[in-house]
């Protein structure tokens, strides 16, 4: 069963677990449903009864014992699929967030994880943000869970439930190393940055 977080909590992922290795990260949101109507608004939506066609990307910063990015390779995003490592692994870019579940889901192997690499920072930013005037008042349903791959069984799940308007990526979670055991930790921030660039030049 799931143990759901709050932002700011943190949980133990390995210790306990000796068998994990090899996890999904799913990330979700939702366009906000708007309500049906012919007039201008509707039109700027996308139409009656929808949400606005809103692109949210999923990466992971890789950082090392420093909290630094060491490499454009370990920045994995929809340009850059795999870590060199192969240990993180990007399913693709989902370019709506339509329909129920995940709409990205990140493949991590824990064991393969270079010894240099000590943080994966989850980050979801909105595509062309600025120039499409959106933001994550638009997105609802924003969540991140952890499901182990071998037993399929959900180990983490935190909702994203704060206010997010005027914000343009967020950082929903990390996974951390501590010793030879691996955390998660529900970061829950956010920030006005507009692309994935930007975000990483902060860890350089």
């Amino acid at each position: 069963m799931a143990i759901n977080l709050v932002k700011g909590q943190k949980i133990d992922l390995t210790k306990g677990r000796s068998s994990l290795s090899s996890i999904m990260v799913g990330l979700g949101w939702d366009p906000v449903e708007t309500k049906k109507s012919g007039g201008f608004l509707s039109g700027l939506l996308g139409g009656g009864g929808g949400g606005a066609d809103i692109d949210c990307d999923a990466s992971v910063i890789m950082l090392d014992e420093n909290g630094k990015l060491r490499g454009k390779e370990n920045l994995i995003y929809f340009g850059n699929k795999k870590s060199k490592d192969g240990s993180v692994v990007h399913s693709g870019d989902n370019l709506t967030g339509e329909g129920e579940g995940d709409d990205e889901t990140i493949n991590v192997d824990l064991k393969r994880i270079s010894p240099s690499i000590h943080r994966l920072v989850f980050v979801v930013n909105i595509y062309n943000a600025q120039k499409k005037k959106q933001d994550f008042g638009m997105i609802e349903n924003a969540f991140i869970r952890l499901v182990d791959n071998q037993t399929r069984e959900e180990l983490v799940h935190y909702n994203l439930t704060e206010n997010y308007s005027g914000k343009t990526s967020l950082i929903p979670g990390e996974i951390y190393r501590q010793g030879n055991e691996w955390k998660f930790s529900a970061v829950g921030e956010s920030t006005t940055d507009s692309d994935i660039g930007s975000i990483a030049n902060k860890y350089a």
